[in-house]
């Protein structure tokens, strides 16, 4: 039967809902005289509040919602495209064990503790429920008008949580407490676990950390205020966007998803990164080596030799002119040189650890030697270029080659004991997995290093990412920082298979069983001076790891703890007056006795760390030029081994 309306094109159910119709409230023979009670005018503001609340999340034009959701699918479709492709042509392998496989075992034991007994299962599974049901009936109360306890009112200043509606709307504000509780409950199931060797725990606590942070609302479109009313408002056409750079970014990245964290446009080796003016002098099979430009009249009369990371490309320590740590020490009056390595092919599958102190360190001394005359050379390590360059100071020792006279080591681990969420990757298992993957290429895809130390930080450095790109449409904002973090870099497979057994797994240089070229080596060997800079809040080379490192050296070391973490810990001017630093003691002891007695120093540490080097050697000569006049330019800097991209 078809609905009944009055003359006046009004819904029956206005009745119902207790509105009045305009003859009604112009009735004589209302009493009210077609006034409203206060009862009667407080319901219909709240009515209209009300309204006003849920208006964001209505669909104002559903056709466009359809088309827009049709465009979803089709490109839905191109994402799934880009990911089966390599597979079908035998492009790219799925190894059956991995990270997923890794993280279902370590669950399994977990669950063995907890199953074991079912008393202890069911309190913390009673435990669970009973604070959902808590905040159910806060929810409730709080709908009535009440003041009602928050749960999750420790986490309020997360940033995925900033909206509003987070805690302003009922079903939102359900979510958001709901979330942290369960994420509250999990970590305390790991924690209260007894019978748990500690690389299990340690395992344990960062799965969940990864669990938790995929599972938050704010990742999902109907459970993220701030997504759901974006969609709405543009009918579906923000994902629509981000169902296309999906795609793309599937594509890029061959067959797995690479996120984009920066505006790739904006950003270019050469164009707005990496500027220093400079020139090529020297080129192995794995590096290049660049001298720079001086900018001073006379420059220190010992050389300056930079180790960066093969993990990453050398231009951290070159972003743009204001944060160049190079331009900085070129100004200071340093001949810097740096090693620009090669992003390795199947071609450099063999290179190991050898090949990278011979034909890389020990190529750029040579090098710096031709260039300059000079047999005493300051240097520094950057990360695992760092510990690189400690096992090569310790196989030079034995040969009797002193020409690296200072060493400065950068967020640097030689001792990994303390090696931080990396060692969640570094046991046998994971360490087979990952040289499987090697074999057949010869390399590990700059990729799979990339997500490892994403999900060291999956919360800020993945998450955020997929929900402004994929789920808002939204291009991520330039940033010198985040595009270099996706420049991403292959990793020979003799050079990854030696570094993660020799430091990671067996921890071999701090204990003096590493083997270089047929020498077992000892960095009691290592008597040079040694400016050890660590980061406070370093997830990947952790303060107190590169603190318990020191003892392992022959020579005296001093120990310096910047602010902040791994990158802006290390790349901080003195002209941003950011952060701060700490000097000590004598590194030996415990690590907490260390940081309590330090001293707090304002702002950059590269002027002490300019002190220190000057109390080694601090004789001037006039400027040079690069190559001295006895190497040829082969390129102008920042070369070409650093644009290759992946």
């Amino acid at each position: 039967m078809a609905e009944k309306k009055d003359p006046t094109g009004q819904d029956e159910a206005m009745t119902a809902r207790g509105s009045k119709s305009p003859q009604e409230k112009n009735n004589p023979s209302d009493k009210s005289g077609g006034k409203k009670t206060p009862g009667e005018s407080k319901s219909e503001f709240e009515d209209l509040a009300n309204m006003s609340a849920i208006e964001p999340f209505v669909v104002k034009d559903p056709e466009a919602m359809a088309r827009n959701m049709a465009h979803v699918m089709e490109h839905l479709g191109k994402a799934a495209s880009a990911w089966v492709t390599p597979r079908e042509t035998g492009e790219k392998k799925d190894s059956l064990s991995g990270p997923a496989t890794d993280m279902v075992k370590t669950f399994s034991k977990l669950s063995e503790y907890w199953l074991s007994d079912p008393q202890r299962a069911i309190e913390a599974q009673t435990h669970l429920l009973s604070s959902y049901f808590n905040i159910w009936s806060n929810s409730v109360r709080k709908f009535s008008g009440e003041e009602v306890e928050d749960p999750a009112a420790g986490h309020l200043s997360d940033k995925r949580f900033k909206d509003e509606d987070w805690q302003d709307n009922a079903f939102f504000s359900f979510m958001r407490q709901a979330y942290w509780v369960t994420a509250d409950w999990a970590d305390k199931l790991v924690t209260d676990a007894d019978g748990l060797d500690e690389h299990t725990r340690h395992k344990a606590e960062f799965y969940v950390k990864q669990l938790m942070s995929a599972l938050s609302p704010a990742n999902f479109i109907l459970t993220n205020p701030e997504v759901y009313k974006e969609t709405v408002a543009e009918n579906g056409e923000n994902l629509v966007r981000g169902m296309r750079m999906l795609a793309e970014d599937i594509e890029a990245g061959r067959g797995d998803l690479r996120i984009r964290q920066s505006d790739k446009g904006t950003s270019a080796v050469g164009k707005n990164l990496a500027l220093t003016p400079g020139k090529v002098v020297a080129q192995s099979d794995i590096c290049q080596v660049i001298q720079y430009d001086a900018s001073t009249d006379a420059v220190l009369k010992r050389p300056l030799l930079i180790c960066p990371p093969w993990i990453n490309k050398f231009y951290i320590l070159d972003l743009n002119p204001q944060k160049s740590f190079i331009k900085w020490a070129v100004d200071q009056g340093h001949t810097v040189f740096v090693i620009s390595w090669i992003n390795p092919d199947e071609r450099h599958a063999d290179k190991g650890w050898s090949a990278y102190a011979r034909e890389g360190i020990g190529f750029a001394l040579d090098t710096v030697e031709k260039a300059t005359g000079e047999t005493e050379i300051n240097a520094i390590g950057y990360c695992v270029g760092g510990t690189l360059l400690a096992a090569a100071l310790a196989l030079f020792a034995q040969e009797c080659d002193h020409r690296i006279a200072s060493a400065t080591l950068f967020t640097t681990q030689v001792d990994f004991v303390h090696a931080g969420d990396l060692m969640v990757f570094a046991d046998a298992e994971n360490i087979d997995s990952i040289e499987e993957n090697m074999k057949d290429r010869g390399y590990l895809d700059g990729s799979k290093m990339a997500t490892a130390f994403n999900m060291l930080r999956s919360s800020e450095l993945i998450w955020p990412y997929v929900v402004n790109n994929y789920l808002k449409g939204k291009e991520p904002m330039p940033f010198d920082l985040l595009y270099w973090n996706s420049d991403a870099t292959r990793m020979p497979a003799a050079n990854h298979s030696f570094y993660l057994r020799n430091c990671y797994m067996e921890n071999n240089l701090s204990n003096g069983r590493m083997v270089l070229d047929g020498k077992t080596l000892s960095l009691k060997d290592v008597k040079i001076p040694i400016y050890n800079l660590a980061a406070r809040e370093d997830h990947i080379a952790p303060a107190q790891s590169v603190f318990e490192g020191c003892r392992y050296f022959g020579g005296k070391v001093t120990y310096v703890m910047s602010g902040s973490g791994h990158i802006a810990g290390v790349v901080n001017p003195p002209a941003k007056k950011k952060y701060q630093y700490w000097t000590g003691t004598k590194p030996q002891g415990d690590f907490s006795a260390w940081v309590s007695k330090a001293k707090e120093h304002p702002g950059s540490w590269w002027p002490h760390w300019h002190e220190w080097i000057e109390k080694q050697d601090k004789e001037m000569v006039p400027a040079r030029i690069p190559g001295g006049g006895k190497l040829n330019a082969i390129e102008d800097a920042p070369g070409s081994f650093v644009k290759i991209r992946v």
